[in-house]
């Protein structure tokens, strides 16, 4: 059992030096001021900014694995997944799933609402984003997930002895840290919901799947596509991407609808795929 593998590190008291850090760091980030995201990337340039943004979590990535490594001992396997090894051809899958809908998402909102968009091709800046997405993004989104979906939720199954807590928390901690994306400072807190709904959803793949593998996918797919393919001037990836989004954001029917229905349509597949069942022993039960 995945969760259960926190039971067997060592120091399991140093789980929550790095989380009561993190999670401070971000409680100052809530009641500070909204950063000016286009006036930094006006000053820096589109480019250099994403490239420091996701740069910096080869670090954080780095620091978390040494952690696990050397102060817990713990085997990256068992940081990854409930299964003897980890299977990447789970990571491929959802990485290959979810990049195919946001594509096909992408032009079929593109060709209803062209007025939407305004075409960004560039070449030498494309495909410059496109290097930069492939090496870093996979430690961008990686760090979130082995953070808040291994080292997060594995601490918490240790204080609560069941697996709700820490699904029902680490959903909302990993909202929480997108207090300071432009998103927030556009649309205001209630997007927040968006991001905790992110974050139920990857916990029940965690849990359900019995590790990581799909989470990653879906997760490093998410960031990477949207990096390139469109932009705007209040999202939290500002880059040379094929089309920006100039229209307006509001939260609509079609809105909800475009968020939701493919998680759902994601969990079914994913389900069927690899026999998913006893949901409620898997996602809410006790931890012997």
């Amino acid at each position: 059992m995945y969760i259960k593998n926190g039971f067997f590190v060592k120091n399991k008291w140093f789980y929550f030096i790095p989380i009561s850090l993190f999670l401070l760091l971000n409680i100052n980030a809530f009641f500070s001021p909204q950063p000016d995201y286009s006036a930094l990337v006006a000053q820096v340039g589109e480019l250099p900014f994403f490239t420091m943004n996701v740069a910096l979590f080869l670090l954080f990535f780095t620091l978390l694995f040494f952690i696990v490594r050397v102060i817990h001992n713990q085997p990256i396997v068992q940081f990854t997944t409930g299964r003897k090894k980890i299977d990447f051809k789970r990571i491929l899958f959802s990485f290959s799933l979810w990049g195919g809908i946001i594509v096909l998402q992408t032009l079929l909102s593109y060709w209803i609402f062209p007025s939407d968009y305004q075409w960004n091709f560039e070449p030498i800046p494309f495909f410059t984003l496109v290097l930069i997405s492939l090496l870093f993004i996979p430690f961008q989104a990686g760090f979130e997930e082995y953070f808040f979906r291994g080292y997060f939720l594995q601490a918490m199954a240790i204080v609560s002895r069941n697996k709700g807590i820490p699904l029902l928390f680490s959903s909302i901690f990993f909202g929480l840290v997108h207090v300071a994306n432009p998103e927030i400072g556009k649309m205001g807190y209630g997007f927040l919901l968006f991001y905790i709904s992110l974050g139920l959803f990857l916990g029940i793949l965690t849990l359900m799947d019995d590790g990581l593998e799909l989470s990653l996918g879906f997760h490093i797919a998410n960031n990477f596509f949207i990096s390139f393919l469109t932009t705007s001037s209040w999202s939290v990836f500002q880059t040379p991407s094929l089309l920006k989004e100039v229209s307006e954001p509001e939260i609509t029917g079609l809105y909800l609808l475009s968020f939701f229905l493919p998680l759902l349509l994601l969990l079914y597949i994913f389900a069927k795929k690899y026999h998913w069942t006893d949901w409620k022993s898997r996602l809410f039960g006790k931890i012997d």
